[in-house]
């Protein structure tokens, strides 16, 4: 299991939303186990594509993760040119993932 490497940068949502391109806003704690334990099937299945994938440190009083409306972690954004379209709360299994990823770029 890899350990998760949550950022402590603080993007704004005015960064998020101008931002071109594929993103993944992964939000979490390095602490967390839940976190932790979901980082293998996120790699998985992110790995080898063409994309931004930012993990975002989350918690009490951090603006970027209330503005979108985080409430569990891991939680992850999917975006294309700043809009969402695809959102995965707490992977377990690859098949957790899969329709997020049908979405993306082929690799």
């Amino acid at each position: 299991m890899s350990a998760a490497e949550y950022g402590h940068q603080e993007l704004t949502r005015a960064e998020v939303d101008a931002s071109k391109g594929t993103t993944v806003l992964e939000f979490g704690a390095t602490w967390c186990p839940i976190c932790q334990g979901a980082q293998p099937v996120i790699q998985q299945a992110l790995g080898g594509r063409q994309l931004r994938h930012l993990q975002v440190e989350d918690g009490p009083g951090r603006p970027l993760g209330r503005s979108f409306r985080i409430k569990l972690w891991p939680t992850l954004v999917f975006l294309r040119d700043g809009q969402e379209f695809a959102r995965v709360v707490r992977p377990g299994t690859a098949q957790d993932l899969a329709p997020a990823v049908a979405q993306l770029p082929a690799a």
